[in-house]
């Protein structure tokens, strides 16, 4: 959600910050900016997520590591620590004490210790190219919006069009996460929309500015 957010608010800033620097700049000029931040965006959103999710299984996978070798090497202790866990958990000590042995009996002390001790499950451990593409995805999809607006606007309507769109799409995106989130989705799809109007209208600015200058 976050990622689609940024892919609309970003690539519509940026076309509107180029076209309000130079009115006359042509629809391609506007459509090139456009494509280029939903690239530049999308394989930076991509490559983020890669380096923090590969993060977050690096140290998966030392404390997977470092619970194999514990069990190699004290299997006795790490016995009485799993009890522990199921006696903190609300079993009596002596079931507690049966379900660690047939966990262990069973060939699955590795797997126990990474679920109850871990809290790690081999099905939900982090992915890096999973969520890499997932966000890439999530952002180009939405910051096509802008670029489509683009190319159906009559170049007067233009700056006009591309705000328009997407708000629209952002009004939809925060109404969709509240929903989600279980909050009011009228107050989070306004609070996206405010947050992504001001950005756009600073940008423009930013581009007005610099075009009066000489600069656009």
């Amino acid at each position: 959600m976050l990622g689609a957010d940024d892919g609309v608010v970003s690539t519509a800033s940026l076309m509107i910050g180029v076209a309000a620097a130079s009115p006359s700049a042509s629809r391609e000029t506007v459509l090139v900016a456009g494509i280029a931040g939903l690239v530049a965006g999308a394989l930076s959103m991509a490559a983020g997520e890669y380096v923090s999710v590969s993060s977050q299984r690096d140290a998966e996978n030392a404390d997977i590591a470092l619970e194999t070798r514990e069990l190699t090497i004290d299997p006795k202790g790490e016995l009485e620590e799993l009890t522990a866990i199921y006696r903190g958990r609300g079993l009596a000590p002596d079931l507690a004490a049966k379900v660690a042995d047939a966990l262990s009996l069973a060939g699955n002390s590795l797997t126990s210790h990474m679920r109850d001790e871990l809290g790690l499950e081999a099905s939900k451990m982090a992915r890096p190219f999973q969520a890499a593409l997932v966000s890439a995805a999530s952002f180009a999809c939405l910051a096509a919006l802008p670029v489509i607006a683009l190319l159906l606007a009559p170049s007067p309507m233009r700056i006009v069009t591309i705000v328009c769109v997407s708000l629209g799409g952002l009004a939809v995106l925060g109404a969709l996460g509240g929903r989600i989130g279980g909050a009011p989705i009228g107050r989070a799809s306004l609070r996206v929309v405010i947050g992504g109007g001001a950005a756009m209208a600073i940008t423009a600015l930013i581009g007005k500015l610099l075009g009066a200058a000489g600069i656009g």
